[in-house]
């Protein structure tokens, strides 16, 4: 039988054994660990994949020959052995498929194997030789650099993301042959470049939401503004239609804009998580995640059989929006404690144990009863007394004492809502956020993770929120009167210290920390009983 014209250009199969090694990166966390193919081409007629792959790599058997055979080449008919080290880091996804295709087309001399030892790549194919897109192209390009290769490539969708990383080649390709011709040394346009700087400064800060939009509600605006300016945590409580959602999704637009550091670790998080937005090369926009409450403990935190990232860390250096707080599960809304005060998760598994950031501030907003009139100042609320109190308990006091500023949400009157001028625009408060933000990246330099005063730690407190004895006797009032818990102490002390940030004053001042304890106000002691 005569064959097709294409294989007249095929090398003969070597008849002798012949090794081949190709690199590739795996995902742990949200970082990549590198992963070395060697393929092993000899007499017999079997294919074995070994080194823990999972079902999506052992499926890349039967992709593999359909692609090796579509673009012009020969699937070898002989025995194949492909190790993919170290054998006990588990293999996931369909990425390898086309470091092994070019380890098997090497391996089996078709392609010539000189410069395979300066590449990582990585990259799924489709039946005809297509590459498609990838999760987690920036931690490979972090960890191909690290370990001292010269190159990488990807897929082009994914090429933009990978080119931020500085010091390394990235090649980006739409095709198997363009890798191929790469590799036989001919010339090609495959290297993607791009700017970090350009990046981030082509980012304005114009958002789609604006506070200008919010007609009164002037005193939650001013609480979300010390939120911001602190990276505090904060619920609002109020009857629907209040405007609650309204201002949570209007939080965003005047936080600072991102750092060069926070846009590369967010990156990487949803590089990992595979929502990073087609042909994008870094995340601009603080991230605003608002998950829906039926979701679950994994979905919230992380985890699954193979940990993947959760909300909490999707919503790393943004906002974690919560709202109808109380319809949470209460054993998803109690996993999230410990995140909220370590700013780190650990997912643990039998084989394997990983950790994610978890750095965010969560926004949260609720009714404040079943029927949401509570406290109303027109409409009557129907809920017997037992009901409102079991609809408070559905969150827990440990979780209500690590959110910092409580706030009640009141209805705003028809008269300001048909006469009232816009508000004030986003930009005007986010520059008094990065006054606030400045004098704090100052007070806490040359201290690691610390960078906001919601991540002080109790020797932070006692050194940089220290009160005069009218202040102190304040406190101990509160304390006293609202019952207070040691949590809740240094909660105020931080939030003063922003209030008093804000007011650009070095010391925290008596209407400072007034200031700071009303934003108690609806601790489980002291509010809707």
């Amino acid at each position: 039988m005569r064959l097709p014209f294409f294989f007249n250009f095929v090398k003969p199969l070597n008849g002798t054994p012949m090794l081949v090694k190709t690199y590739g990166s795996a995902i742990y966390g949200i970082d990549a660990i590198l992963i070395t193919i060697e393929v092993n081409i000899s007499k017999g007629s079997k294919f074995h994949l070994v080194g823990l792959p999972d079902n999506a790599v052992k499926e890349s058997h039967h992709r593999l020959v359909a692609a090796i055979n579509n673009i012009g080449f020969r699937f070898p008919g002989k025995r194949i052995v492909i190790n993919m080290a170290p054998a006990d880091i588990k293999k996931e996804g369909s990425a390898y498929d086309l470091p092994i295709a070019i380890a098997i087309l090497a391996a089996s001399g078709q392609i010539s194997d000189d410069r395979l030892k300066e590449f990582v790549m990585m990259g799924e194919l489709s039946l005809d030789g297509g590459m498609k897109p990838i999760k987690g192209a920036l931690p490979m390009a972090l960890k191909a650099r690290e370990e001292g290769y010269q190159s990488l490539i990807v897929p082009k969708e994914n090429a933009k993301e990978a080119a931020i990383v500085e010091g390394i080649s990235v090649y980006g390709f739409s095709h198997i042959n363009e890798v191929i011709t790469m590799l036989e040394g001919s010339e090609t346009n495959g290297i993607v470049n791009v700017s970090t700087e350009e990046q981030l400064s082509g980012f304005s800060g114009e958002t789609a939401f604006d506070f200008e939009d919010v007609k009164g509600q002037e005193n939650i605006k001013r609480a979300l503004e010390i939120a911001a300016a602190g990276g505090h945590n904060v619920i609002m409580i109020g009857p629907p239609g209040s405007g609650k959602t309204m201002l949570a999704k209007r939080l965003p637009s005047i936080l600072p804009p991102l750092s060069l550091e926070e846009a590369l670790e967010t990156t990487k998080i949803h590089s990992v998580a595979g929502i990073l937005p087609k042909d994008e090369a870094l995340v601009r926009h603080r991230p605003y995640r608002s998950p829906h409450h039926t979701i679950s403990d994994a979905g919230l935190v992380g985890g699954g059989t193979y940990p993947q990232p959760g909300e909490i860390s999707l919503a790393q250096n943004g906002v974690l929006f919560l709202d109808e707080l109380p319809e949470f599960k209460r054993s998803v809304l109690e996993v999230m404690r410990q995140p909220m005060e370590d700013r780190v998760v650990t997912i643990a598994r039998a084989r394997v144990t990983v950790n994610y950031p978890a750095s965010f501030m969560l926004v949260a907003a609720m009714n404040p009863c079943p029927c949401g009139y509570y406290n109303h100042p027109e409409k009557e609320c129907v809920c017997s007394p037992g009901v409102v109190k079991s609809y408070l308990n559905r969150i827990s006091g440990p979780l209500m004492d690590r959110i910092d500023l409580h706030v009640e949400v009141t209805p705003v009157p028809f008269k300001d809502l048909s006469e009232s001028p816009p508000g004030e625009k986003s930009i005007d408060v986010r520059q008094r956020v990065m006054q606030a933000r400045k004098a704090q990246e100052k007070r806490f330099s040359g201290k690691e993770n610390i960078y906001n005063n919601a991540q002080m730690t109790a020797k932070d407190i006692e050194r940089f929120c220290a009160l005069d004895v009218n202040g102190r006797n304040l406190l101990k009032t509160a304390m006293e009167k609202l019952s207070l818990s040691a949590r809740a102490y240094d909660r105020i002390l931080k939030v003063s210290r922003t209030i008093a940030d804000l007011d650009g004053s070095a010391e925290i001042k008596t209407e400072h920390l007034a200031e700071a304890i009303q934003y108690r106000s609806l601790d489980r002691e002291s509010w809707g009983y």
